[in-house]
């Protein structure tokens, strides 16, 4: 059975065209007080990881946090964030940092406890930024990468009153009983540290 098309007519657009330019304003309002989930870090953009990648603190819970942990994603950027939004390998960092441009998204609030650094007390206590690349593969290693993340990681010490110094600021391979390798030899962590103090 052949189905009928609707007619388009002149009133049927101008009723469409009087909708499209309802105003914002005239439209309900979320209730007040209602939680609007956003970057802590204004240049990033907010991509969330699925709820079952990490722990959600109570609100108005102080969580102590006084350490970055640095990583490799061992993957690609996009490939990443889809597997934290995800949530099926049960994974998650705060922040990735993008190669190419720097590009930062937030994926998990840095109250809540994101699953990172594969040892329960460290995840507690820091704040956990991946990096798009392979550890083996310096071209990934980028000036812009590099400058995004140490303005990145200064802003989070200054947040949190955390020191900006190589104690305070690890590699995942530093976390007690780590068995990975991240972010690799090809990391430079004068550098970083540098850039982190100058910015």
């Amino acid at each position: 059975m052949e189905r009928v098309r609707p007619h388009l007519n002149r009133r049927r657009v101008l009723q469409g065209a009087a909708l499209a330019a309802v105003p914002y304003v005239l439209l309900p309002e979320r209730p007040a007080g209602a939680h609007v989930p956003g970057p802590d870090q204004p240049s990033a953009e907010w991509r969330p990881a699925g709820r079952s990648a990490y722990t959600a603190v109570a609100p108005g819970t102080v969580r102590p946090i006084d350490r970055v942990i640095i990583h490799m994603t061992q993957t690609a950027y996009r490939k990443t964030l889809f597997l934290f939004e995800a949530g099926r390998k049960k994974v998650s960092a705060h922040y990735v940092v993008r190669s190419s441009d720097g590009h930062i998204s937030q994926c998990v609030r840095e109250s809540d406890i994101a699953w990172h650094a594969g040892n329960w007390e460290e995840n507690e206590r820091s704040i956990g930024i991946e990096h798009e690349g392979w550890v083996d593969e310096p071209s990934y290693y980028t000036d812009v990468m590099y400058e995004a993340s140490a303005k990145l990681t200064a802003a989070i010490c200054a947040r949190r009153g955390i020191p900006m110094d190589r104690a305070h600021i690890i590699g995942h391979h530093e976390v007690p009983g780590s068995d990975h390798t991240d972010p690799g030899p090809h990391w430079d962590w004068a550098r970083y540290i540098r850039l982190v103090n100058a910015a």
